[in-house]
């Protein structure tokens, strides 16, 4: 018995300084990369508050992941990668793999398993669309409109957008041609089916920079996911894209005169990638952090606080109400059947072999 007690004591002993071992091998301070806004006040609750007080690091935020590619492009040139989690859309998760500029993972011994034993990659399943991208929302991109600003036949069609003699007032659209290419196909009579067919050839791109032409003059260009729901807000905009989460907060929470249009909203992943080759102590604190962010509950705990679709299969029944104004939150997700009638797949593998191209082509547009 003594020999017993003596083995389960020195086992005990060896895990407590493992562990110790572990903590001391990671940094106590660590930058996680977002978008600001509401998604990332939605973090800060369910990932950010909840993991600084179970292991002491401090976060700091950083809202610069719309400029995520070239930013870490540029620091690996540089030789100084200052960021250690980086949150961004799947195709540009792709290209940074690509590039050797986010690291691989391997979701069975990097993530946690979901409560029943199901392992990581079979819990998020299609959803690991690349080898160093680890899904966290399934989210959509959207269009709102002010209900008291367009009349009394409210638009119902994602190409009320062209639409300026029935509902004549600015538009806000997003500083990319990702959803606005194709969205400017569809609404050109190109079926939804054939639009990357299309939008992979020159004279395709044409046509949507075309079609985009026709209301070029009465686009107000965002960068930042809270700018629509801020031009909504104050009138600058009669109608405005962005993310279905910014909108539910702007309409539900803010409780504006604003509507959600789900036509051809068009179906996204988000997610985290660590930066390749940081330190091991950064490393680790980031593997840390991410086996803790992306765990079953955590994912459900986010969709208390914005309208996003957790990526788990495990997560989803225990998505609840809104922490703060009880209702629940199912009915707003993207994926709801109400909300998914006509929605409009993203494909990654597009964006990730074209973005570059057809971006410099648009940007080049945008400055004419």
């Amino acid at each position: 018995m003594k020999l017993t007690n003596t083995l389960m004591a020195t086992s005990a002993l060896t895990v407590a300084a493992g562990m110790a071992f572990a903590e001391s091998h990671m940094v106590d301070e660590m930058t996680i990369v977002s978008w600001g806004g509401a998604y990332s006040n939605s973090q800060q609750k369910a990932y950010h508050e909840p993991y600084m007080e179970k292991t002491g690091v401090k976060i700091i935020n950083d809202e610069s992941s719309n400029e995520a590619v070239s930013k870490l492009r540029a620091m690996k040139e540089a030789g100084n990668v200052t960021w250690d989690v980086v949150d961004v859309v799947a195709s540009d998760a792709l290209r940074l793999c690509d590039e050797g500029l986010a690291m691989e993972i391997d979701p069975d011994t990097m993530l946690a398993d979901a409560p029943d034993g199901t392992k990581a990659s079979e819990d998020f399943g299609d959803l690991l669309v690349g080898d160093c991208f680890i899904p966290q929302i399934v989210y959509s991109t959207t269009v709102g409109y002010r209900t008291d600003l367009v009349g009394d036949t409210p638009p119902t069609d994602i190409c009320a957008l062209f639409d300026t003699e029935t509902y004549p007032g600015k538009r806000s659209l997003e500083k990319r041609p990702i959803n606005n290419m194709e969205w400017a196909l569809i609404c050109d009579g190109v079926a939804k089916e054939e639009v990357y067919d299309v939008l992979e050839t020159p004279e395709g791109q044409q046509q949507a920079l075309d079609k985009l032409e026709t209301i070029k003059d009465d686009v107000v260009w965002w960068s930042a996911g809270a700018d629509t729901p801020q031009l909504l807000a104050d009138g600058e905009v009669i109608m405005g894209s962005t993310y279905n989460g910014r909108l539910f907060s702007l309409i539900e929470e803010q409780d504006q005169p604003v509507a959600m249009l789900w036509d051809a909203q068009v179906f996204d992943l988000d997610g985290w990638i660590i930066p390749a080759d940081l330190p091991e102590d950064r490393k680790a604190r980031a593997l840390d952090f991410i086996m803790f962010a992306t765990d079953t509950q955590r994912l459900a705990d986010q969709a208390a606080y914005i309208s996003y679709g957790p990526a788990r299969k495990s997560s989803a029944p225990l998505v609840g109400k809104h922490a703060d104004l009880g209702i629940d939150m199912a009915p707003h997700m993207p994926t709801d059947p109400e909300n998914a009638k006509n929605t409009f797949l993203y494909n990654y593998e597009f964006w990730a072999d074209y973005r570059d191209d057809i971006d410099a082509k648009f940007q080049a547009w945008l400055a004419q």
